[in-house]
């Protein structure tokens, strides 16, 4: 029987008893499905509904086949690979057997294709041959989370549960996954915001608040009938907000006649132009008229009203930023930033960039991109002189912000801006709230404090205290942006980018991300006999 997932009528609510799934009726069958949606709408929550490791407030989850499941995070441990594979016991009953030591029961349980499906494993990932004694944490990042992954296909599950499996993956371990993915026979569900990697997909599952829509084909699809769906029920939002508005308006103009006759209908009872007989009797008739009036108005009115309530239903309100900066008035011929022959890294005996040169000059849009380990975090750290080099030069010659992974010029303590005005002490409050403004943190929502925001507002109130006052900096550095933020943060950071007249240098795996934000040159560090040499092309 083929391997699905099937969720009936199920809802959860957050340990603080906040509703998140409510009556979700959901499918996954075999094949590749991408699990797309903001931040907070519950895709990691519901992958660990599926595995079984949270408890259902209601409603129940079928299962058919094996599962295995890949987290978000993986631990980084003092185990050996073997252990961490989950292999230590099978290959000491392999060793035994080798060595003439082995039981009986050690001939049944055996595994001889083990080493070899190890190996193959291991090679489809792009990892190092297997070493059974050596340490998980001597592996980057990237390495560990390919290790974990190469434990879920050991296990040989029909189907696999991947929590944003590229997260800190450089181009090639992002490729790996991909491949994996490609080669995949049984049911995989995958919640990432990798566009490219959900271009891989057989079906999209966008959670949004209104509930969980499915999508045959991949991003691209998805996308195509998702812009197709928008614009269908903007259309029926504005339509049916329109006769909301021209049915006040015509309630209205009646009210007003009404008012207008009743004024003069006094002014000649006063002069008794009206026989008394003959005004009470038209008095009646125009309260039973106006009373008619009014209940068909009413109802009109409430008819237009559920119409367009009905339609925006049928939006989750994504508000897209739009943003105009001030020009940074940066010369094409200006040179922003010199290296020459930079040696340095954390490790002054054993320097991970060594002998580099590099400038940019003018509103360049440059990308970093590299192996893990290849010195990208590093080389920006040298660049900006948070990092003393060993040998060589680098200097920048114009103003510039350097945006990292936490953002961490910005206080968590203080709100939105005070953090603007303190990075921005020459600013006025109009000029603040005028900048806050332009990356959509309006009135009250500049006031909350930067450690209360989720990944994606972080990174947008970065870019609105850096850019995006009247004296942007000419050069803004940027280290993996997009890291833990979903497609909806991202598009606005690209947005934010878009705008941004200055010279750019980014750090970033992400393939989407660089072209959507304009970088016309990229310089790929890669190891090359113990030296970070660069290619730029």
């Amino acid at each position: 029987m083929p391997a699905s997932v099937s969720l009936h009528d199920l809802s959860y609510s957050t340990p603080d008893n906040q509703p998140l799934f409510s009556s979700l009726n959901l499918s996954f069958g075999s094949g590749r499905t991408g699990l797309i949606g903001r931040n907070g709408t519950g895709k990691s929550t519901l992958l660990r509904i599926i595995a079984g490791l949270i408890p259902l407030s209601s409603g129940s989850v079928t299962i058919t086949g094996t599962l295995g499941m890949l987290d978000q995070t993986v631990q980084v441990t003092a185990q050996t690979m073997a252990d961490h594979l989950g292999v230590r016991e099978p290959l000491a009953i392999l060793d035994r057997l080798e060595q003439g030591l082995g039981t009986a029961e050690d001939a049944a349980e055996a595994d001889w294709s083990l080493l070899g499906d190890i190996d193959t494993t291991l090679a489809e990932l792009g990892l190092p041959p297997f070493d059974p004694d050596r340490p998980i944490d001597t592996l980057s990042g990237g390495q560990r989370t390919r290790v974990a992954l190469a434990r879920l296909l050991l296990d040989r599950p029909d189907i696999i549960l991947l929590d944003e499996p590229t997260n800190n993956l450089d181009a090639e371990g992002r490729q790996a996954v991909a491949d994996l993915l490609r080669r995949w026979r049984g049911a995989a569900i995958v919640v990432s915001h990798d566009r490219a990697l959900l271009r891989k997909m057989d079906a999209i599952v966008e959670l949004t608040l209104l509930g969980a829509t499915t999508y045959g084909g991949n991003w691209d699809h998805y996308a195509e009938r998702k812009a197709l769906e928008l614009a269908a029920a903007e259309h029926d939002l504005s339509t049916a907000e329109r006769r909301v508005a021209e049915i006040d308006r015509k309630i209205q103009a009646v009210a007003e006649r009404k008012a207008h006759k009743d004024s003069a209908g006094k002014r000649k009872a006063r002069r008794g132009d009206i026989p008394k007989i003959l005004l009470g009797g038209m008095k009646e008739n125009a309260e039973n008229t106006s009373a008619a009036g009014v209940r068909l108005a009413g109802r009109l009115r409430e008819e237009a009203a559920e119409a367009a309530s009905e339609a925006r239903s049928k939006i989750e309100i994504l508000a897209p930023l739009s943003v105009t900066l001030t020009a940074t008035d940066l010369p094409a011929g200006r040179t922003v930033l010199q290296a020459d022959n930079l040696c340095g890294g954390p490790d002054p005996a054993m320097p991970i960039i060594r002998h580099l040169s590099l400038t940019l000059t003018g509103p360049e849009r440059v990308a970093i991109t590299g192996p893990n380990g290849s010195g990208k975090t590093t080389l920006l750290r040298l660049l900006t002189g948070a990092l003393p080099p060993i040998n060589g030069t680098a200097r920048i010659n114009i103003p510039f912000a350097l945006l990292d992974q936490t953002v961490s010029l910005l206080d968590p303590v203080l709100d939105i801006r005070e953090n603007f005005r303190r990075l921005n002490p020459q600013a006025d409050e109009n000029t603040c709230r005028a900048a806050l403004a332009r990356f959509m943190f309006r009135a009250d929502a500049a006031l909350q404090p930067v450690g209360t925001l989720s990944g994606g507002e972080t990174l947008r109130a970065g870019l609105a205290c850096t850019i995006g006052g009247n004296t942007p900096p000419q050069l803004l550095i940027l280290d993996e942006p997009t890291n833990h933020l979903d497609i909806h943060a991202i598009e606005q950071v690209e947005a934010g980018l878009r705008a941004y007249g200055g010279a750019l240098l980014v750090v970033s795996h992400d393939a989407d991300f660089l072209r959507h934000i304009g970088i016309n040159r990229t310089i790929n560090l890669a190891q090359a006999e113990g030296k970070s040499t660069m290619n730029d092309f």
